[in-house]
């Protein structure tokens, strides 16, 4: 294992490098091939045969989570055989398990108010407590912006200008996008950021460091919990795709072949109208969007019958 454990180190490298994957990212590669290498007694040796094997130990696992694993041997594979590290590429044994993309899990507009009506009520009182306002500041940026929950606890102490309604970041494969922010997630961050520490670089700090992403999922839990809703059912990727805000990603997305626009979101909050000159030339991603957009558009009604006509 010790000649893996530094071929792994290389393959990691080449990862973040060339192809810009995030500490997430390369954090489960490094988990899947070492796993892989515990059942196999090693990877740069492993035959044909042996690797084949790996379908019998995966047989209890999702066909996603099958599927994800055997991509990353193949790119570690496919790495040794051209760096000159091994003369053949066993990974054609691999099992290739079919799956399917699930539908987004959405939450209706009635379960969403129940939320935010949730969050309101800690707010009436005349001094609300730190934690319930730095629980509006995060639930208003998650569901407001769609931000990755990583991206959004680790989000600097000034990362929101009063005068600029969006953000900048750069998000998987060190790739930037424009993120918009809706008035009403401005104005839970400004009042939640005299709560700060001064010298805190980060606006949700926690310890030295910023809030976790489990915590994060266990405040979006309990939120849920809270408002009468099964916890099972909400999550912070759920919360994010919940918003009608996708409608509008895939409004101007859609806006290549046809202008379209989208209604003020549930009549409270307004997001402000960005370019159709960001939207994504990837047909793929305008495709996925656009299904999203499809499904949230059958209980918000937010699109105008000429948007609707291209699902």
């Amino acid at each position: 294992m010790g000649d893996d454990a530094a071929l792994i180190d290389r393959f990691l490298e080449m990862m973040a490098a060339e192809r810009g994957a995030s500490r997430n990212t390369l954090l489960a590669y490094r988990a899947d091939l070492e796993g892989a290498g515990h059942v196999l007694g090693g990877l740069s040796g492993a035959s044909k045969d042996m690797i084949a094997g790996l379908a019998d130990a995966w047989a209890e696992l999702a066909a996603s989570s099958v599927a994800r694993k055997a991509s990353a041997l193949r790119a570690f594979y496919g790495f040794l055989e051209e760096e000159g590290l091994r003369a053949d590429n066993p990974s054609s044994s691999l099992p290739r398990p079919a799956t399917r993309r699930p539908l987004p899990k959405i939450l209706s507009v009635q379960e969403v108010d129940a939320l935010f009506a949730l969050i309101e009520q800690k707010l009436i009182v005349e001094h609300p407590a730190p934690l319930d306002l730095r629980l509006s500041a995060l639930i208003e940026l998650l569901y407001g912006s769609g931000l990755r929950a990583t991206e959004l606890v680790s989000l600097p102490r000034r990362a929101l200008a009063a005068d600029r309604p969006f953000l900048i970041l750069k998000g998987k494969g060190a790739r930037e996008r424009l993120v918009p922010i809706s008035d009403r997630a401005r104005a839970a961050v400004a009042a939640w950021l005299p709560h700060v520490p001064a010298e805190s670089a980060w606006l949700f700090p926690s310890g030295k460091n910023h809030v976790s992403r489990i915590r994060l999922y266990q405040l979006v839990k309990q939120l849920a919990a809270a408002a009468g809703i099964a916890p099972q059912r909400v999550s912070p990727h759920v919360l994010r795709h919940a918003s009608p805000r996708t409608c509008w990603k895939a409004a101007r997305i859609c806006a290549r072949f046809s202008p379209c626009w989208v209604m003020p979101i549930l009549g409270r909050r307004k997001f402000t109208p960005m370019s159709t000159a960001v939207a994504s030339s990837n047909s793929s991603t305008a495709d996925i969007h656009w299904r999203r957009c499809a499904i949230v558009s059958l209980t918000t009604r937010h699109l105008r019958p000429n948007a609707v006509a291209h699902g």
